[in-house]
């Protein structure tokens, strides 16, 4: 339970029942009527991202610092001061949001989801993607890349000419429901046949500058990050287009050795998609790509910490080679995120769900983890500290992104996209674009 100050005068409970307030948003916005120092609670306080709001909060992780008795204020979307109560200055006519106990971080950023709520994102229809992001800000998401998986290059491109246009029209508009979409990561078909995962062998493809031209241009430019297995046919060549173009690129499904993963990061890519997962297994004598993975400086690395996809000493291993600086939580969540057992679908693959295990003729295909999840598996598997925690759903990724001046930081100028925890890592409160939900 967290502490709200309600408008009618007194402090109340506010339940963190993450299903029935789902189901409860309604996101509207509502004009304020409030007086000079009223202060109202989160719920009832829906209204436009222009109106300027003070949030009030235990604590503040920005996240690489943390603020004890904190205030941030909020002024057209956008954060105008952040600091201790006594720091920030309040205005005139303000709307006051006091959280209680709790702690205000950045929106998480996931950047590797294919779908959730019984939609896959290559479905393209903003209806699908309105599924979809609506209930990932009941798990504190803000910002994700919509992920694609290998399939018939005809469905592709047009799947990305929907992801574009949906990443083109994010950036224009917010009514505070959605999760936003910031650019497409491609994941397949430039991948390893021996470390493919269940993307299918028929349809992966040699890396081909001509064929990523045409993925670009159907995607609007909006490609932000690209798996390749570095090792296949003209991969090296791709690598430094793609980067060259601002695209993150992230080594992945590989079998690489490590002179060939080593020649990737030396042509500019600088990540690692769900690292251990469809990769060459670390040897003492032949480290392939995990030990280009594990001992470069430059490269960060994603993973699921799901507790299904790798052992928790496993990713204590990677928190501590990298560092928390140097890892990324994501999901790889597919369309039945958020979904009671069954068969669903990963692009046109066929997935079976059981007990939280997503299996295509018996391999590993997705998972249903959400982000807040995955950050409290985190912090309970390896025993960090919720702060960094959430330091790698949010300022890591953006700093992947090349947008940790926008995104994943309560900085002045940043964003107002704003998570609200409880002491143990419950969301309580999204914030997108400075719209309460």
């Amino acid at each position: 339970m967290a502490e709200l100050w309600m408008a009618s005068g007194g402090w109340a409970t506010c339940r963190k029942d993450v299903h029935s307030s789902c189901l409860t948003k309604t996101y509207t916005h509502i004009e304020s009527t409030l007086c000079r120092g009223d202060r109202t609670t989160p719920q009832v306080a829906l209204a436009r991202a222009e109106l300027t709001t003070i949030l009030l909060a235990r604590r503040l992780f920005t996240p690489i610092h943390a603020i004890e008795d904190a205030a941030l204020l909020v002024e057209d979307g956008v954060i105008t001061s952040v600091g201790t109560r006594a720091e920030v200055r309040t205005p005139p006519n303000v709307r006051v949001l006091d959280f209680g106990d709790s702690i205000l971080a950045p929106g998480l950023i996931d950047i590797h989801i294919h779908g959730g709520a019984g939609h896959d994102v290559m479905e393209g229809f903003d209806e699908s993607l309105a599924a979809i992001e609506r209930p990932m800000t009941m798990h504190g998401v803000t910002s994700y890349c919509p992920t694609t998986v290998t399939a018939r290059i005809d469905d592709t491109l047009r799947s990305l000419d929907a992801l574009g246009a949906a990443v083109k029209r994010a950036a224009g508009q917010n009514d505070g429901t959605r999760a936003r979409p910031l650019g497409v990561h491609l994941e397949g078909p430039f991948l390893s046949h021996a470390k493919r995962g269940v993307h299918p062998p028929a349809l992966l493809q040699p890396a081909s500058r001509e064929l990523f031209d045409r993925m670009w241009n159907a995607a609007n430019g909006c490609v932000s990050v690209l798996t390749i297995a570095p090792e296949i046919e003209g991969a090296v060549d791709l690598i430094a287009e793609a980067a060259a173009r601002g695209v993150c690129v992230s080594l992945g499904h590989s079998d690489s050795d490590l002179a060939q993963a080593q020649a990737g990061i030396s042509a500019g890519a600088r990540h690692a998609t769900h690292t251990f997962n469809a990769m060459r297994a670390l040897d003492h004598r032949n480290p392939g790509i995990l030990g280009a993975v594990l001992t470069d400086k430059k490269v960060t690395a994603d993973i699921i910490v799901d507790g299904i996809h790798v052992d928790p000493t496993v990713v204590d291993v990677l928190i501590r080679t990298k560092g928390v600086e140097g890892v990324v939580l994501i999901t790889d969540a597919i369309s039945a995120t958020g979904m009671p057992d069954g068969t669903y679908l990963l692009g046109d693959i066929e997935v079976q769900v059981h007990d939280g295990r997503c299996e295509s003729n018996g391999r590993l295909a997705g998972s249903v983890l959400t982000l807040d999840r995955a950050i409290q598996n985190t912090a309970k598997f390896v025993q960090v500290s919720l702060q960094n925690a959430i330091r790698m759903a949010t300022f890591n990724p953006a700093r992947v992104l090349g947008i940790e001046k926008q995104k994943g930081t309560l900085s002045v100028g940043a964003d107002a996209d704003i998570t609200v925890f409880s002491p143990s890592g419950d969301v309580v409160r999204t914030i997108v674009g400075g719209i309460v939900n």
